[in-house]
């Protein structure tokens, strides 16, 4: 995987770049639309691709590990044949997911034992075990084995995570240089930098994560729980020592202003569930504001969802035939919606790419920030 720096602002942190791997080259910042299973909820390639303009997509670790399972993704030659995707993917660890199972794993020196959320059996993921499962899988960007601290963590328990996450990043880039990607492409791995909101902590990690000489880096650990005001902060803190010559992925964030902020912040890359799963629930993310689908203010509101949206659904459809769907619970509706939303965000990072390229993204980001925010 190669990375090159094309622009960087004159009047913050924000850069565009460009990546290049054996699927395909990713314009920076981008935005990567999540697909948990193998799959982006509602959403087929075709409109991944063409209509949303997705250049790169997640898949899950965790889940993909227990369903459907690796001798069937082996079988089929990796999640890119599998789902018919042809672009970049990109796996988390499964770390956040472990993290999620509070009741159901315990913590070891070893690596993680939980349980399965379908079925209740017992599986245990070391960092070695995770760097295979993510071979196997095939995605082009893998990510490290990690403990992510909740948001309110405090010192003592934050460290003793840190100093867990650590080792096994030692063990998960051992096991990496000593595998091949099982389908005849390259893969990378990007550590991850937690550290919760302390930051000598986060600076510590930042550091060691900086000193692996990685292809790319991760900053893990934000947006579970801590104020929004610190999480910035702790970009900032993390920025200030990762390398410029390298990617920065922020897992899990965010809100089209967390992104925004993230971007000023020197943050290249960026994923959440929010476009899909709100989209779901019938919250819209506009350039103009944020729409409730469901409001009564909406049943005779017949024009278009979002003019000169990012979307063909945007003008084909109108917002009271959107509420409608909704309102009588049509499946049509959580895929306009979601298609949407991903083609929003990822208009979004497009469109701050193009500002940093111009020398006015301050101005622009100001603008947008107050205007994605506002409820309409």
């Amino acid at each position: 995987m190669d990375f090159e720096l094309q622009y960087t602002d004159d009047q913050s942190s924000a850069r565009a770049g460009l990546i290049t791997t054996d699927h395909g080259q990713i314009e920076t910042p981008i935005f990567m639309p999540v697909g948990t299973q193998g799959a982006v909820k509602a959403v087929h390639m075709t409109e991944l691709e063409n209509d949303i303009q997705a250049q790169i997509i997640l898949g899950n670790t965790y889940h993909l590990y227990l369903r459907p399972g690796l001798d069937i993704l082996k079988q089929a030659g990796g999640l890119h044949r599998f789902n018919s995707w042809n672009k970049p993917i990109l796996t988390d660890s499964g770390g956040f997911q472990v993290f999620s199972l509070a009741h159901n794993r315990k913590l070891t020196e070893e690596g993680a034992i939980f349980r399965s959320h379908i079925d209740g059996s017992k599986h245990i993921f070391t960092p070695e075990y995770v760097m295979d499962i993510e071979r196997t899988i095939g995605a082009d960007i893998m990510m490290a084995f990690d403990e992510c601290t909740p948001g309110d963590a405090d010192y003592t328990y934050a460290k003793k995570s840190l100093d867990l996450t650590e080792r096994w990043l030692d063990r998960c880039i051992k096991r990496f240089n000593e595998t091949e990607c099982e389908y005849g492409y390259k893969q990378a791995l990007f550590p991850i930098v937690q550290g919760c909101v302390y930051p000598d902590l986060r600076r510590r990690a930042a550091e060691n994560v900086a000193s692996k000489g990685a292809d790319g880096n991760a900053i893990g650990g934000l947006a579970v729980g801590e104020p929004t005001e610190k999480m910035y902060e702790m970009i900032e803190v993390v920025n200030e020592i990762l390398p410029k010559d390298k990617p920065r992925y922020l897992m899990g964030v965010g809100t089209p202003a967390n992104i925004l902020e993230a971007i000023e912040r020197g943050v290249d890359m960026f994923d959440c569930i929010m476009p899909t799963r709100n989209g779901r629930n019938g919250q819209l993310f506009t350039r103009n504001g944020i729409m409730n689908m469901r409001n009564q203010k909406w049943a005779k509101d017949f024009s278009a969802i979002e003019e000169n949206g990012a979307s063909f659904v945007d003008t084909l459809y109108t917002k009271a035939y959107l509420r409608h769907l909704f309102i009588t619970n049509e499946i049509l509706a959580l895929q306009i919606a979601s298609i949407h939303n991903l083609a929003f965000y990822l208009w979004l990072v497009k469109e701050a790419r193009q500002h940093i390229i111009a020398g006015d993204f301050l101005s622009w980001k100001r603008m947008m920030i107050e205007n994605v925010s506002r409820r309409l």
